[in-house]
């Protein structure tokens, strides 16, 4: 089964300032779906309106994290932040709705030191969050995220995160599988792939280290991850959160290069 990619809006377009006109740049060299992590800065019907204009597909958006000027990376693993975190998962639902979008990447937050209690109050958050997710019929998406790029973030581990799906055992609550991180966090990335896909509900893609594009140079060999991908049956979304290294239309000859198309 062909792949399926959808352009990161937070990251691809840098081209213009505008998240609102990253959609038409999209639709403009192909894609037929986006994500983006952070649509807040727009009020909803503006951002419903760029989208509807582009006519693209809404694939994932991630939840409100608070002032990131402050540190705040969401708040699900942050004692005595529970009412922020009911209030943020709210809001993501209330633009996923209206941008027909069904996957929802819910944010843990940094912490100076874990403890037990970090453990404690994410589990529970997530478990709020997958009662509210099942009931909008959203699919949850926790991604561990290496701290080379995002020091001291709770969600720092695919075991980690493995471990919790399973115990909420919910199919409202999944993985979100970037393999920039993977690679990153554990490597092995054949058979950690085999090992975490069942529990995946979204893959984001991007080269180690630099981010860039799939095709350049680095540490994965995306044009073997993308086979491995078709023979195992994702049938999902691939987001693009890389950041190109130039123009981001220059950059997508990576798509033919690896036999691939949007």
């Amino acid at each position: 089964m062909p792949l399926k990619f959808c352009a990161n809006l937070s990251f691809m377009f840098q081209e213009t300032a505008s998240l609102l006109e990253r959609y038409q740049l999209a639709k403009n060299v192909g894609f037929r779906a986006v994500e983006c992590a952070f649509p807040y800065v727009h009020p909803v019907e503006e951002v419903v309106a760029a989208q509807k204009k582009a006519d693209v597909e809404q694939i994932l958006i991630n939840v409100f994290v608070g002032d990131v000027t402050k540190g705040e990376l969401g708040f699900a693993a942050i004692p005595g932040a529970e009412d922020k975190f009911k209030d943020s998962i709210n809001l993501a639902v209330k633009y996923a709705k209206a941008l027909n979008c069904s996957r929802i990447h819910v944010m843990s937050g940094a912490v100076q030191k874990e403890t037990e209690e970090n453990a404690i109050t994410y589990e529970k958050n997530l478990r709020h969050a997958v009662s509210v997710f099942e009931k909008e019929n959203i699919v949850g998406l926790i991604e561990p995220i290496n701290p080379y790029s995002v020091p001291k973030y709770y969600m720092n581990s695919y075991h980690k995160g493995l471990d919790l799906v399973k115990k909420v055992n919910s199919p409202n609550l999944k993985i979100m599988m970037d393999i920039f991180h993977l690679q990153h966090l554990h490597g092995n990335l054949a058979l950690n792939i085999k090992e975490f896909l069942p529990y995946v509900g979204h893959i984001q893609v991007a080269q180690v280290p630099d981010r860039h594009e799939p095709n350049s140079s680095g540490e994965i060999n995306y044009k073997y991850i993308f086979t491995l991908l078709e023979e195992l049956g994702y049938d999902g979304w691939i987001g693009l959160e890389y950041k190109p290294a130039g123009l981001t239309k220059d950059g997508l000859t990576w798509v033919k290069e690896l036999g691939q198309s949007l």
